[in-house]
């Protein structure tokens, strides 16, 4: 990764590092179904040897389609799933080195998490008010009631609704307004980082807009970091700074946005990008993704996405490529581009 910060001009130490993250499931069989069909036990890799930087103040990033990995990453790094392997560093700290329940709380607060559905995420039983200030008070933020309420009212002016609304329940509120009190109640504990998993796509595409442009206003505003996932590249394109394609649980290209959009080195982000509108109507030719991701616990040898890839040769069926640095800037795992097969 040190292609990539040299590329990016990065000097400071990157706010989040995370290097070889693998998260594992075991999607075996029950045992007694497994003894008398003698099979053996099935893993299912849902993350297979991730690595990327997120320096502070900038938005990393990651699309791909359902099954490539993108919220298992976002939940191993807010800590919902222990990792299977690799590290995952927080401001110079290995997460998992964290023993002491003071450190534990710590990086709680730090580090917040916005979900994908707002009629969800949102407990509804309890009035808005309660929902913002239950950070505050678990991490004893602030020093009374009358403190932690003015602070609610605050945060929901900060996010575009009334302070009155503190009282009321949140079946009350329309989609992308429940969404603002989600990120109402993240920005609750005055975090550094929030991990946002696929935060627009259960809203209309007119509150969407809404919805990221009071993000970024927000990130300006409070020098926030984001990674940010999904499968919608115009909404990727609008927020992040630097952009991971992820395949089958592996990262196939990471580079700047704006690199990634104009320049695609891999195959498959190529394939992505084409299926975004052509708005400009070229009549330039349209190449669909073509196939299905392949099962997770039963991946293809060698480069996992050869099965739907054009320039596939002997060597791609037989051995996984790396990522390794290109000249137009990022990092790309793609033999056909390393060896020059792929047509610029």
């Amino acid at each position: 990764m040190a292609e990539a910060q040299a590329q990016t001009g990065e000097a400071a130490p990157p706010l989040l590092r995370v290097r070889s993250l693998a998260r594992y499931f075991d999607a075996s069989p029950p045992l007694l179904n497994r003894l008398l069909s003698g099979g053996g036990r099935r893993v299912l890799k849902a993350v297979d040897g991730v690595s990327f930087d997120i320096a502070r103040g900038q938005t990393l990033g990651l699309v791909g389609e359902s099954g490539s990995g993108k919220s298992t990453v976002a939940r191993c790094v807010v800590g919902l799933y222990p990792p299977s392997a690799g590290t995952i560093a927080f401001a110079g700290r290995d997460v998992a080195s964290l023993r002491a329940a003071g450190e534990l709380a710590a990086l709680r607060r730090r580090v917040q998490m916005i979900f994908q559905d707002p009629y969800a995420s949102l407990n509804p039983r309890w009035r808005v008010r309660d929902i913002i200030a239950e950070p505050m008070r678990v991490h004893r933020l602030l020093g009374g009631e009358a403190a932690i309420a003015a602070r609610v009212d605050e945060l929901l002016l900060q996010v575009g609704l009334a302070a009155g609304d503190a009282d009321k329940f949140p079946h009350e509120f329309s989609g992308g307004q429940r969404q603002r009190i989600s990120i109402a109640r993240a920005l609750a504990s005055a975090p550094d980082f929030l991990v946002c998993d696929e935060p627009t796509s259960a809203l209309d595409v007119s509150v969407q807009a809404q919805i990221l442009n009071l993000m970024k206003a927000l990130q300006q505003r409070l020098g926030l970091t984001y990674l940010f996932i999904s499968h919608n590249l115009a909404v990727v394109r609008h927020m992040a700074d630097m952009v991971g394609v992820m395949y089958l649980g592996r990262l196939a290209e990471l580079a700047e946005a704006r690199t990634l959009f104009e320049r695609p080195r891999h195959p498959y982000t190529r394939l992505l990008l084409a299926t975004i509108p052509d708005l400009t109507l070229s009549g330039r030719a349209r190449a669909p993704v073509a196939g299905e991701v392949p099962s997770p616990i039963d991946p293809p040898g060698g480069c996992s996405f050869h099965p739907r890839c054009p320039y596939a040769d002997a060597r791609c069926r037989r051995e996984r490529p790396e990522l390794h640095p290109v000249p137009e800037g990022g990092l790309v795992a793609c033999h056909a581009v390393a060896e020059g097969r792929l047509p610029s």
